[in-house]
């Protein structure tokens, strides 16, 4: 074989291989659009209108007697704790945002009710009438400031000497 005609085979081959990769390129540029257009890939379900339990996540369900429950002076639902007007900042409160919103911040009743105010003015709560008092004196009293740190400085431990 001359030189000219090991130069044109190897343009074929380079050729060759610049087209496998055109190709190999396409496809997976196929493929992606697919993806993005339709990311379910409900075109491979067997029935498009067939909702299985593995579509969704299962979520145990509270029973109705477990609804309104307290344990150990704390509402099982909300976490709030059980006293005087309980239900009332559940039914007012919990329909925006989580109960954990609640219990997370400790107020005084100048500042409940200085937030109460900001979530009528800015967040569009209700006008909570007379209900206002209850739900104020509750989360005052339940969830006020405490001096308490992270925890209490242990007492009457017993402590031990490591061994080596």
């Amino acid at each position: 074989m001359d030189s000219s005609e090991r130069l044109k085979n190897s343009f074929k081959q380079i050729r060759h291989l610049t087209v496998v990769i055109v190709v190999f390129f396409m496809a997976m540029a196929a493929v992606l659009l697919y993806i993005m257009i339709d990311p379910s890939l409900s075109s491979f379900k067997s029935n498009k209108n067939e909702i299985t339990v593995s579509d969704y996540e299962v979520v145990s369900e509270m029973d109705e007697a477990d609804y309104d429950k307290i344990e150990n002076g704390i509402h099982v639902r909300t976490g709030f704790v059980d006293s005087d007007g309980l239900m009332l900042v559940v039914n007012n409160c919990t329909n925006c945002h989580s109960a954990k919103l609640v219990t997370q911040n400790r107020m005084s009743k100048e500042r409940w009710l200085a937030t109460i105010r900001w979530m009528q003015e800015t967040q569009n709560l209700w006008d909570l009438g007379t209900n206002e008092e209850i739900i104020v004196n509750y989360l005052a009293t339940n969830y006020a400031p405490s001096k308490k740190g992270r925890r209490q400085n242990l007492t009457d431990i017993e402590w031990y000497e490591l061994e080596e």
